[in-house]
This record gives structure tokens, C-alpha cells and sequence, in this order.
């Protein structure tokens, strides 16, 4: 049902997925760095109306922001504000297709699906598709994305309502297939195209994660969530990987039946560029013992101290914990890995400001690193107030051994590279 406010969107969205519409996207493309006032006048001579003018202008610049998320093929995509900014980014959700893919899975039901991002990974994977989305005018953006895969199709409908539960129960005599597995990405901000806010309440998710975990006991169930999702609320069933993508942990991904790898419980995917790399285990990994301060410190990537695996790459470091609790490991032999950054320990400096800012005043350092871990500190405010100046550089660590807190003048050495041990 369409009600006097959104009529203009509607004919907007038809407007800009017709062949007019795609014609103007694609000269807006090409010319990115127009001046707005000039374009926008330039296109109203033309005879477009100003609610034209308005959404091509702000789909071509929705285009060129999705660009790091979706690469090329966001020239040929639809967005919404918020959409873009909940929506898996190309290579992840190209992953998530996989492993329905290699399961055997052959109709998937994505319930949630916004604009389609996990949607057209399973239609690229040549999986039939069943995009479910409730609000009217996002499962229209969905349904332009996914017109060109024939075995995809969209439904407006609430992932919770009795049309979809029959769908999953295969009682749906006007749905073509039977769906066999699941993929959710619950709606974790309120609804709208913009503005709007995170939920904090699992269960105010939409569909809620109850609902989900549910399916999940029924169904092969993929079930992408925040980062920072409380683990109480994991299954001991499922297989969880939290997910990294240039050094920002980006998601939290659960996975049931046949989606679980067998032996795997917790794992950390990092992915720099086009480069992927794993870390996992059949459970959290014990956190190794606390040493004394060797030549290197190591900052694991945030996945894999999300994924408590913080342990299991200090095995493949020899290194130990600098701290009991802060994830930081220390060690005398190089070992560069793409599971943390590593830094060579110059020297240990006074943490007391004053004389932390007269040592780096005699060490000539102009540009510095700030990093702390189980300190109450602002690197910002603390750069500002050390007044720096000079022509070198380093990193500065600032947190605690024991009981002590402590300054670290160290050298970034890398930031994720293939394992090797220097000799």
C-alpha cells in the first residue's frame, strides 16, 4: 500500500530505473566533479522536474560513495542512504555466498535484505533467491538490483509474518521451489532511509535475533550481526567468524547446520585488498602466559581478539601476553603475519607526562603514533598537549605491565603481511 507521502519516491525510483533515468545516471557518473548549482540548472533546462533532478543527483553521489564497498559494480546499482551504509561489502558477501554454495544449497531465502548486497552474492553464485524486505520503497531498490537474475525475486513482507513462515515450511503453493537454507542481516538501526539510530536491544532487531537463532535450530541459517554482539547469546552449535576488512572489524557472522564448518567454533577472517587470510579454532583459545617485554610487540587484528583466538597467535608468534587481560603480545623473534600488526621496542620512556614530553623533545620526534590498551587515555588530546616537534617518527604504546603503567617507544616493523620469521 502506498499512502500520499511516498508517492513521489515511488515515482522517482521508476523514473531513475527507466531508460531516461539510466542514461542521465550514467552522464552524471562521467562527470562527477560538476559544480552542483550549474548541473542542477543545467538539467532543469532540459525539462526535468526538480524532484528528478534531486534523486538523480543523489543516486549518482550514493554511486560514487559505494564504490569502497561495492567496487565497479556500484555503477550499476540503486542505494538508499542507509542501505548503503548497513550493506555487506562486495567481497564479504561474495564469501557468505560461498558457503551456501559448497554446502549444496540451492534456494536461499535472505531475510532482510535491504537493497539486495547479500542477495545479488547468491544470485552471482547461482543460487535461486528469495529477497525478503519490509519496507516497500527498500525492497523496490532491492528489486532493480536484482533484475537481471531471473531465479531472484523480491518480497514485500515482514520476516516474521505468517507469509514467510510459510514460505520456510514449504506451504506456500504460490512460491516456485523450495527454500533450503536461510541468510539474515536483521535491521540493527531503526527504520528510514536516513538519520537513523543503532538498536542496542537484540530483540528489537528486525527480524529479532530470537527469531533467527530459532530458524537456526530448523534450517542451514547464516546470521550476519554487529562485532560486538554480547557472546552469552551465541549457540554453542554454531560456527561464529568475526570479520575484518583493512584492519576495521566489520561484522559478526553465525552459521548452523551444513553453512558450521566441522571442528570450527570461532574463527577470524582478515582481508586486506584482495588478500584473505583465517585464524581458527574448535573453541576460544586459552590466552597464552605473560612474559616479560621482549624486542617486538604485537597488536592482533581486531578479529581475532573479538574471536578470542588472542591465544592461538601467540602460538604461531612465540610470543607471550605484555599483561594479563590487554591483547598485546610480546616476543624477542619477528615473526609478521596478517593477523597483527608488529613494532620493534626501542625503549621503555617515562609515562609521567612531563617526562614523557621532554624525552621525546630530546628524540627530535615530530610525528607520532599513539596507541593504548587498559589506559585512561586520549591519544589525540595526549599528542596535542606533547607539543611535538622535530623531523623523526614512531609509535608510542602506552599501557600497563602488571600493575604498572608504562610508555613504549617502538617502530611500526608491519601491519599484516605472510608469515615469516626473521633470521
Amino acid at each position: 500500500m502506498t499512502d500520499e507521502s511516498t508517492a513521489p519516491l515511488w515515482d522517482e525510483l521508476a523514473f531513475l530505473g527507466g531508460e531516461e533515468g539510466q542514461a542521465l545516471l550514467t552522464e552524471l557518473a562521467a562527470a562527477p566533479g560538476d559544480d552542483a548549482v550549474a548541473l542542477v540548472s543545467r538539467l532543469r533546462k532540459r525539462g526535468l522536474t526538480p524532484e528528478q533532478v534531486s534523486a538523480a543527483v543523489s543516486q549518482a553521489a550514493l554511486r560514487r560513495k559505494a564504490t569502497g564497498k561495492f567496487g565497479p559494480e556500484s555503477a550499476e546499482l540503486f542505494f538508499t542512504e542507509a542501505g548503503l551504509e548497513q550493506a555487506t561489502r562486495h567481497t564479504v558477501a561474495d564469501r557468505h555466498a560461498a558457503r551456501f554454495a559448497t554446502a549444496g544449497l540451492t534456494h536461499v531465502a535472505d531475510l532482510g535484505c535491504g537493497i539486495g548486497a547479500d542477495a545479488l552474492a547468491l544470485a552471482r553464485a547461482g543460487l535461486t533467491v528469495t529477497a525478503v524486505e519490509r519496507d516497500e520503497h527498500t525492497a523496490r531498490v532491492a528489486a532493480l538490483n536484482l533484475s537481471r537474475y531471473p531465479r531472484a525475486r523480491v518480497i514485500t513482507a515482514d520476516a516474521e509474518s505468517g507469509q514467510i513462515a510459510a514460505l520456510l515450511t514449504g506451504r506456500n503453493g504460490d512460491l516456485d521451489g523450495t527454500v533450503d537454507a536461510v541468510f539474515l542481516d536483521p535491521a540493527r538501526r531503526t527504520s528510514g532511509r536516513r538519520n537513523t539510530r543503532r538498536l542496542t536491544d537484540p530483540n528489537d532487531y528486525s527480524p529479532s535475533l530470537t527469531f533467527a537463532l530459532d530458524l537456526a535450530e530448523r534450517l542451514p541459517v547464516g546470521i550476519k550481526l554487529g562485532p560486538g554482539l554480547d557472546r552469552e547469546l551465541i549457540p554453542d552449535a554454531v560456527e561464529a567468524q568475526w570479520v575484518s576488512v583493512g584492519g576495521q572489524v566489520v561484522e559478526m557472522g553465525l552459521w548452523s547446520g551444513p553453512l558450521a564448518r566441522p571442528g570450527i567454533r570461532r574463527s577470524a577472517l582478515v582481508t586486506a585488498g584482495t588478500t584473505t587470510h583465517e585464524l581458527a579454532a574448535a573453541a576460544d583459545a586459552t590466552d597464552a602466559e605473560v612474559r616479560d617485554l621482549g624486542t617486538y610487540l604485537y597488536e592482533p587484528d581486531g578479529a581475532v581478539i573479538r574471536a578470542r583466538l588472542i591465544g592461538a597467535l601467540a602460538g604461531q608468534l612465540t610470543a607471550g601476553m605484555l599483561s594479563e587481560s590487554i591483547a598485546y603480545l610480546t616476543g624477542d623473534t619477528l615473526v609478521t603475519t596478517p593477523f597483527a600488526a608488529a613494532f620493534r621496542v626501542r625503549e621503555v620512556l617515562p609515562v609521567r607526562e612531563r617526562d614523557l614530553k621532554r624525552a621525546l623533545r630530546e628524540r627530535r620526534i615530530g610525528t607520532l603514533e599513539i596507541k593504548k590498551r587498559g589506559v585512561d587515555i586520549d591519544p589525540a588530546e595526549l599528542r596535542t598537549r606533547l607539543a611535538l616537534r622535530g623531523p623523526e617518527s614512531a609509535t608510542l604504546i602506552v599501557t600497563r605491565m602488571g600493575e604498572k603503567r608504562v610508555a613504549l617507544l617502538a617502530d611500526r616493523v608491519s601491519a599484516g603481511n605472510p608469515v615469516f620469521s626473521e633470521a
